[in-house]
């Protein structure tokens, strides 16, 4: 068995040797046919040629004197240079240094750590002899070579990734030739590291691995070269930094392992626990922390590629956002939200649409809970400012008190206040505002640039085109369902036709028939019918109220809503409480300001749990009076108080028309007043009728009964 090894080892002795033979002459051969002064200017041409020297030079001091010789050791140092100088060489082949930056430092650190060999090959020379030091150096060597192999490897592998298809061609062989001979060191170096040695036999396939790349590099030498172009895939960069983390995470543990393990003894076994357990629990806090990756994706943004953002991918991802549809989706004002917040890394956001008088309203927030937003988050002045020019608005610069264009003054108070606000993006169709949105804070804030506000600008305008379009659609089918109205109406004359028609009958019946006892029988019988049918006629149209009023007039606010409260009194359920210190007059129709609190307070009966009071508070706000119907029920989204309340034809009730908020909004508005809603989900709605205050004479004010004291308990 001892003959058979000893006969393997002269055999791949002999192999290593004459393969590194062969390795030093076709590297001699490709260097002197690539010093041709045409290939010679080529990208990366003169540092080729250098590093197929140095490779030539280790190869032959392996034959001569052995590979872990320590001539051939140095001789080593130089090939790994040389190739290092190649991968940079290509980098820059382009000609634009500004590319180089994140690269340059890398290369830098690379190089020392392998010229720290020269180090450990002086130390092995001197110190040697001394027992314990050769196998220490060995391993420190080896985790060297390690640690160089991995960050090359990254490197090789940006290198062909980053160019664009059409360019590859320019680096493919290289690449190519690099990755088998780094990719091969890597194994070999690992087996050296965990055997503690080096098998001939891997030796002498490693004279080889040079052959097979020598031949790569004059292939591609051969082809058509193309000019290199750095312009490397997000993914693949953040990937490879992160293998990069992970190679090095590697080396440094193993290294402080073997370190501590030289201490010897039980404390060695107690430290390597401690420091596992230490390092564990340091990478299971730090690395699913979303700060830390949005930071490293930042650095990469600003320091690795010539445009902050993948288009390609933010329009992919932009589409299915918007695209995203079923019964578990978002309401297309939160996806227009998410799909402008996903573009900056933005965690939360609102979105403020125009309302019927021209300012801004909330109409969908995105993951923003908190946000504590007014009934009128912007003026119809600002919205006009922002209208015509367009222009996207940094918080963080407004707080500072940069004013570009005159829009601090426009930026609403409660945006400046809230630092949670990040940017304001207005979202225009056709010159014509259609939405603002309120984009919140990233993890890792940064100041926008010119590349964020052109493509905010470019996403703005189509999002805008969406939100038109929905807008259409919705009038549309509002349309279309007042046309369904109006057909219902039409079934509604028919039957109001047939009984004007069978009373005009029996009207003329009568004067001929009356002294008929028969006919006066049938008359009472087609009558109660008829009463019936009018009745329940009645009954389904009363919710819809009157028209316009024709008249308005001083009417006691205090008055109505009392008398509101006593309709309610017997009621079973939450009962209805009159609030007010004082009362005053507002213009008004008596009976269809009753009609619209009757409609408020029953719904907000049907919206609030059992036994928790619905309030009727009046007071006076400037030159209006202000009724208030507050409750503590389910609240409504931002959506739908916004697209469904006011809205005919909506309704959470079976069997509603869902046109009673709809006729309450119309008759206060009839009588020159507003209707505003305040809702809060999970927390309750509030109702505040807004009419003008009477003039004086038509006041009529008498002091409170202790309502003041009744509101300051409920409250």
């Amino acid at each position: 068995m001892n003959a058979i090894d000893e006969l393997a080892g002269h055999t791949s002795s002999g192999f290593a040797h004459w393969g590194y033979v062969l390795a030093a002459f076709c590297a001699l051969l490709l260097a002197v046919w690539l010093g041709d002064g045409a290939r010679r200017r080529e990208p990366g041409g003169k540092v080729r040629i250098a590093a197929l020297v140095a490779m030539a030079l280790w190869a032959l001091l392996c034959a001569a004197m052995g590979a872990g010789s320590l001539p051939a050791q140095l001789a080593e140092t130089l090939r790994d240079l040389g190739w290092l100088g190649l991968v940079y060489a290509l980098f820059a082949s382009d000609g634009r240094n500004g590319h180089m930056g994140p690269v340059r430092p890398l290369m830098i650190v690379l190089a020392f750590v392998e010229a720290l060999q020269a180090i450990a090959i002086m130390l092995q020379l001197w110190f040697g002899a001394i027992e314990g030091v050769e196998e220490m150096i060995f391993h420190i060597s080896v985790m060297l070579r390690l640690l160089v192999t991995t960050g090359v490897l990254v490197l090789v592998h940006n290198l062909y990734v980053g160019a664009v298809a059409q360019q590859r061609i320019a680096v493919r062989w290289a690449c190519a030739a690099m990755a088998l001979v780094w990719g091969y060191d890597l194994n070999f170096y690992t087996i050296a590291y965990l055997a503690n040695w080096v098998p001939d036999n891997l030796v002498a396939i490693r004279a080889l691995t040079q052959i097979i790349a020598t031949v790569l590099l004059a292939f591609g030498a051969a082809r058509a070269q193309s000019s290199l172009r750095f312009s490397p895939s997000r993914t693949i960069a953040f990937q490879s930094l992160s293998l990069l983390v992970i190679g090095g995470y590697m080396i440094v543990m193993v290294g402080a392992a073997q370190s501590l393990a030289w201490l010897g003894g039980n404390a060695s076994q107690l430290a390597q626990l401690g420091f596992a357990v230490a390092i564990t629990v340091l990478v299971l806090a730090v690395m699913p922390s979303k700060r830390l990756r949005g930071w490293a994706k930042v650095v990469l943004a600003k320091h690795l590629f010539q445009h902050r953002y993948d288009y390609r991918a933010e329009w992919l991802r932009f589409t299915r956002t918007i695209g995203h549809g079923g019964a578990q989706a978002l309401p297309l004002h939160a996806r227009v939200v998410q799909a402008l917040a996903d573009i900056t890394d933005s965690a939360q956001g609102l979105l403020l649409v125009p309302s019927e008088t021209g300012d801004l309203e909330l109409a969908g927030r995105w993951q923003w809970p908190a946000a504590e937003v007014p009934g009128m988050a912007m003026e119809a002045a600002s919205v006009a400012f922002f209208e015509q020019h367009g222009f996207i608005v940094d918080l963080d610069e407004v707080r500072a008190g940069t004013d570009h264009q005159g829009e601090r003054a426009r930026v609403p108070g409660w945006l400046v206040e809230d630092r949670e606000a990040w940017a304001l993006v207005p979202l225009l169709h056709f010159e014509r505002l259609v939405g603002m949105v309120v984009l919140g804070r990233p993890p890792v804030t940064r100041q926008l640039d010119w590349e964020d506000f052109d493509l905010l600008r470019v996403v703005g305008q189509q999002l805008a085109s969406y939100l038109a379009e929905n807008n259409g659609q919705v009038a549309l089918l509002e349309a279309n369902r007042f046309d369904e109205f109006n057909r219902r109406i039409a079934f509604v004359m028919h039957d109001i036709k047939n009984l004007a028609s069978q009373l005009s009958l029996l009207s003329r019946n009568a004067e001929r028939h009356a002294e008929n006892p028969a006919f006066r029988a049938d008359m009472l019988v087609t009558l109660r019918n008829s009463t019936d049918k009018l009745n329940a006629l009645l009954a389904r149209l009363s919710r819809y109220g009157k028209a316009a009023p024709e008249k308005l007039a001083g009417t006691d606010v205090a008055d109505v809503c009392k008398g509101v409260v006593t309709r309610y009194a017997g009621a079973q359920g939450p009962r209805a409480h009159a609030v007010g210190e004082t009362s005053f007059g507002v213009l008004a129709h008596r009976e269809t300001l009753e009609q619209v609190l009757l409609h408020l307070v029953q719904n907000a009966i049907d919206a609030s749990p059992q036994g928790m009071p619905v309030l009727l508070r009046w007071r006076i706000e400037g030159t209006e009076g202000c009724i208030d119907v507050v409750d503590t029920g389910a609240g409504m989204s931002a959506d739908f108080v916004r697209n469904g309340l006011f809205k005919p034809f909506v309704s959470t009730k079976s069997g509603g028309f869902g046109i009673g908020a709809f006729e309450a909004r119309e008759m206060v508005r009839a009588m020159r007043g507003r209707l505003d809603v305040e809702s809060r989900e999970g927390l309750g709605s509030r109702f505040t009728i807004r009419l003008p205050l009477a003039p004086a004479a038509e006041q009529h004010v008498s002091p409170g009964t202790g309502e003041g004291s009744d509101e300051k308990k409920v409250a």
